[in-house]
Order: structure tokens, then C-alpha cells, then sequence
């Protein structure tokens, strides 16, 4: 009677414990999944900050090398949800008229010196654009970060004098892109984009985008210039001046043509 009712205690202690165990591990679970739905919401509303339906925009680009440096200016078009970018350069005049078109994942460039218009095959989508520290695939894959990641807060932590949230984006297994993981700090206030690491699928670091002098544009608070830095290559540097931007303009899809390449907006 006694080897039963101890039998009995050890029972009830055992299923105690392993409700106990299940409880944390589903807790755990159910408190991951909330973190990283949290995550992608941040890094979601980040993409929208920045671009917004529509956006309509002038900046310089300035590509910095040891030996040499040039600016262009440019005009650029976007669609977000359409996945539609057209970017005309003004100057300078040797590289002026100029036009890139991406429509989903497919990409055009014109050359009027030449007057040709190349498609730009997949083979050439991690070549530089325009000789800068971004790529074809930069302009391809613009809108990835919230729909081909895995995302994660991993901490919170100060970045350049703000309070920042840490997150981490592991590519989804399936998905169509190049990086093996991205770091990304945003402002907790409003998850302003601050400093986004990219790595190989090796998880060596490969370059750096930094973005500063917050001011408004378009409505908005937004970083006006951002730098690119590639982490193998000294004295190596893209920058991106913002002069003005607009967003969630209508936009004719007339725009966003082959027709258009060769002159119009």
C-alpha cells in the first residue's frame, strides 16, 4: 500500500513537471513568434517611412575611390507596391540622359551616347551600379527586407546617439536573395533606419549603410544622406544626398515603359 501511494506521488510529480516543461516551451514558443512578428512590423514600417506608396525624388550620388571621385545627380520614379523604379541622371553631361527601369525583377538601362537599351541579364545583378557601391540587385530586391526575412530583435541598444532596436534578418528558405544575414538598427520612436550590416552566406561582413542628417522631406523625418562602405575595399565609399523628395504622388504607369527610356520624364 505504501509502494503505491509513493508510485502514485511520483506520477502526479512527474506530470506535474512535464506540464510544467510544455507550458514554458509553448509560452517560449508563443513568445518568439510574437517577438519576431514585432520584428518584421518594425522593419515593414521602416520600408514604408522611406518610400511610401509613391515617392517621387532628386539626389546626388557621390562615388568615392583612393584615386578618384564623381558625382551624378539624378530624378527617380517609384511605385512600391508595383514594384516599378525609373531613375533618370541629369548630370554630369557625359553620363547625363541616362535611364535605369525596373519592373518586378526585371531591369533595363539606356545609354543615349549609344543609343541602345540593354536588358540586364541575371548574370550581372551583383555588378555595380552606375561604378557605385550598390548593385543592380540593390534596385531588383528593394522591397526583400520585409517579405524574404526572418525577422528578430536581439537586443536594444544605443546607435548614434539614438535609442535603437537591433534586428536580425535570416533569408527565408526559399528565398530569391544573396545575403546569408542583415543587421539592421531603426529608431524605437519611429523605426527610422540608422545602420544596416550585410553578410555573406559565410558570415564574413561585407559592406555598411549608414544613414544621418535627419531632417524633414516629403513630410517626413528622414535621413538625407546615406553612405555606403564596403568592408574589403580602404578608402572605398558611395554616398546618397537627398535634395528633395515626394511622396505618395500619383503616378501615370506611363512612366515605367520601354517607350520611356529614350526621353519623356
Amino acid at each position: 500500500m505504501v509502494i503505491l501511494k509513493k508510485t502514485s506521488l511520483l506520477s502526479i510529480i512527474f506530470i506535474t513537471v512535464s506540464f510544467m516543461a510544455l507550458f514554458v516551451f509553448f509560452s517560449f514558443a508563443e513568445s518568439r513568434g510574437q517577438d519576431q512578428a514585432d520584428a518584421k512590423q518594425i522593419i515593414r514600417k521602416m520600408d514604408l517611412l522611406m518610400r511610401g506608396d509613391s515617392s517621387f525624388s532628386v539626389f546626388k550620388m557621390t562615388i568615392t575611390d583612393p584615386n578618384w571621385q564623381r558625382t551624378l545627380t539624378m530624378k527617380a520614379w517609384e511605385k512600391r507596391k508595383e514594384r516599378k523604379t525609373f531613375i533618370r541622371i541629369l548630370s554630369p553631361p557625359k553620363e547625363a540622359g541616362t535611364v535605369t527601369l525596373k519592373i518586378m525583377f526585371e531591369m533595363w538601362n539606356y545609354i543615349p551616347r549609344v543609343e541602345r537599351i540593354m536588358k540586364i541579364p541575371p548574370s550581372m545583378m551583383m555588378q555595380p551600379w552606375m561604378g557605385s557601391d550598390f548593385t543592380n540587385d540593390d534596385l531588383i530586391k528593394a522591397s526583400s527586407m520585409v517579405n524574404d526575412y526572418v525577422h528578430e530583435v536581439v537586443e536594444e541598444e544605443m546607435m548614434a546617439g539614438f535609442n535603437a532596436y537591433k534586428v536580425e534578418l535570416h533569408p527565408k528558405p526559399d528565398a530569391p536573395v544573396i545575403w546569408g544575414k542583415i543587421m539592421i538598427w531603426v529608431r524605437k520612436k519611429d523605426s527610422l533606419p540608422l545602420r544596416q550590416e550585410f553578410f555573406s552566406e559565410r558570415g564574413k561582413l561585407v559592406r555598411v549603410l549608414t544613414f544621418s542628417d535627419i531632417k524633414e522631406l516629403g513630410g517626413k523625418d528622414i535621413p538625407a544622406y546615406w553612405e555606403m562602405v564596403p568592408a574589403n575595399k580602404q578608402g572605398r565609399m558611395t554616398s546618397l544626398e537627398l535634395i528633395d523628395i515626394q511622396f505618395d504622388l500619383p503616378m501615370d504607369d506611363s512612366i515605367f515603359t520601354l517607350k520611356n527610356l529614350k526621353g519623356g520624364k
